[in-house]
Order: structure tokens, then sequence, then C-alpha cells
């Protein structure tokens, strides 16, 4: 399988494992990764964790701000496989089809559902009991093109985005080297998307982030679980933005009492009453303040400079 010319075209950390994989069983002939990058407040240019990983295996990368206009490298190289995983752009149709063996992504949802670039967040944020990860052949729509291989993944209760993204990323490592060989031996038989049953996980939007109290204690949850680590989800403090990171769920109602009322405070946290119960923040993080646990938030704070105020 060595001689099986493959090149992995991928960005953020998800994608890490399953390059790891293919650099350990075979040819990498190219690694495609989004252009570096302004990160953070001092906007330091920083690489992709794919092109840090690629360097790890020494393997050539490539960068093209726009790969429908820069992709002669890549057909000049003579793949026989193109595999993508969370890369950021369309690929052209005469790339898609240069591969002898095709071209296919590792997407991370059980296909049709959550087609996009958000199907992890929007797995949790909507209450969903399991997702998983789907081997498909690439076409010109997105995330559209036959099924090749699936594996679910069970959701539980206290997975946030960045510990489901680490066991769907395992997930999709093992079901690709799995699939692989059954692709050269042409022992798949592909299987055409339910297009009726489809639906899309488009990228967060900064109005997504922000918290409505007038929803369930439930929804409030799985809406910070779904956002951590990032983007992170927030409410409004007395003008002041308050990004809440982690929190948990209690089955309190206070009938009178306004939704996103703070009623309670905890020595590990802040009750906020929801439309239907209560939500205790424990991680916070007010504006102008470092990230937290409530526990110190709370030190030099009284309880009565808190208790009644409204997350909005």
């Amino acid at each position: 399988m060595k001689k099986i010319k493959i090149v992995f075209m991928g960005t953020p950390t998800f994608s890490v494992p399953i390059l790891e994989a293919l650099a350990e069983s075979y040819s990498v002939v190219l690694v495609v990764t989004q252009p570096d990058k302004p990160v953070g407040r001092k906007q330091i240019i920083t690489p992709s964790p794919i092109k840090v990983a690629s360097s790890a295996y020494n393997l050539p990368i490539f960068q093209p701000v726009s790969i429908k206009n820069e992709f002669q490298t890549i057909l000049d190289l003579h793949p026989d496989l193109i595999i993508t995983c969370a890369y950021g752009q369309f690929l052209p149709k005469k790339l898609l089809e240069c591969p002898k063996y095709g071209s296919i992504n590792v997407h991370a949802s059980l296909l049709p559902k959550y087609r996009g670039g958000a199907p992890i967040h929007k797995a949790i944020i909507n209450g969903e009991g399991k997702t998983g990860v789907t081997i498909m052949k690439m076409n010109e729509k997105m995330d559209a093109g036959d099924i090749l291989s699936q594996r679910e993944v069970i959701i539980e209760e206290e997975d946030d985005k960045g510990s489901l993204s680490e066991k769907l990323s395992q997930a999709g490592k093992d079901l690709l080297l799995e699939t692989i060989p059954k692709i050269i031996s042409n022992k798949i038989e592909p299987i055409p998307q339910k297009e009726k049953e489809a639906s899309y996980a488009y990228t967060i939007q900064k109005e997504e982030e922000h918290l409505d109290f007038s929803k369930s204690t439930r929804q409030l949850y799985d809406q910070i679980r779904g956002m951590y680590p990032e983007p992170i989800a927030y409410a409004m403090l007395d003008g002041k933005r308050l990004k809440i990171y982690k929190a948990r769920m209690e089955d309190h109602v206070y009938m009178d009492k306004k939704d996103g009322e703070i009623v309670q405070i905890y020595k590990d946290g802040i009750g906020v009453s929801t439309k239907d119960g209560e939500l205790i923040l424990e991680q916070i993080q007010l504006e102008g303040k470092t990230k937290c646990f409530v526990h110190d938030f709370l030190n030099g704070t009284k309880e009565e400079d808190l208790l009644g105020h409204l997350l909005k």
C-alpha cells in the first residue's frame, strides 16, 4: 500500500490524527492546507495544525490561497487518491476527477445529516444523542457525494465540542484506514445520499453565540457545551459581555423570577433562572477580566451585588 500516492488536504486539529495515520501507512506525496493566518489579539501569523503535523513528518506542503485557481501542482503529481478532511475550500471538478481512485472526504456527521462546516457544534447544540463520521466520494456540491462507509459515535451527556471532536477524529482515522483498501480493491458499492433527508450545519455565526434565557435549561446547556472550546457562548451582564465556558443543569423552578435573573449564589456556581429551571454557571469570563472558575470570581464579590441582576 505504500506505493499508493495520496494527496491529503486538511487544516484544523481535527484532521491531524487522520494525516498521521496516512503518513504511517501510505505514501503521502503532498499535504495541502490553508495559508498561515493571523491569530489572537496580537495577530501573530500562525500555521495551521496540519502544517505543523506535516513538518513533523517532513511532508511537502502546499498552501494555495484559492485552490480553484492553483491546483496544477497537485495534477503534476498524478496522485492515486485525494483525501480531504476539514480542508475549508471547494475543489474544482478537474481536480476531483484526476486521481485513479477518485477523491474522498472524511466528514464529521452521519450524512446526509449536518452537511457543512460546523457538524460537531450543531449536533451538540441540537441535543443529538449520537452522531458519527462518513467517508464519501466527493463531487462539486457540499458534502453531497455518495457514501462509502459510516460509523456512529455516541454523544455523552458531558461531551462538549472539544471532546466530541477528539472522538470523531479517532473514529474517522480508524474508518478511513479500513475503507481505503476496499476502495483500491473495488469492494465498496457507493450509496447515493437521500437528498430529502439532508440537513445543514453552516459555520457558526456571531449571533448564534448569544444565549437566550427564555429557552429551556437543556437548550442553554447544549448551546454552551456545543460552543466550547470555541467560539464560546455568552450573555450580557450590566452591559458587559460574559463568556460562559462551563455550566450545569438543575431542575429548580423559580416561578416568580425573570428569565436570565441571577437567583442563587453557590460556592462553585452562579444560578440563573431559565424558562423551565436553573442553569448554574461554573466557568466564566467577564469582559475585561480573565477566564476563571466561579469560586474565584466570587472572591471579593458580595452576593447582593449579583442577585437579581439579569443576563440578557
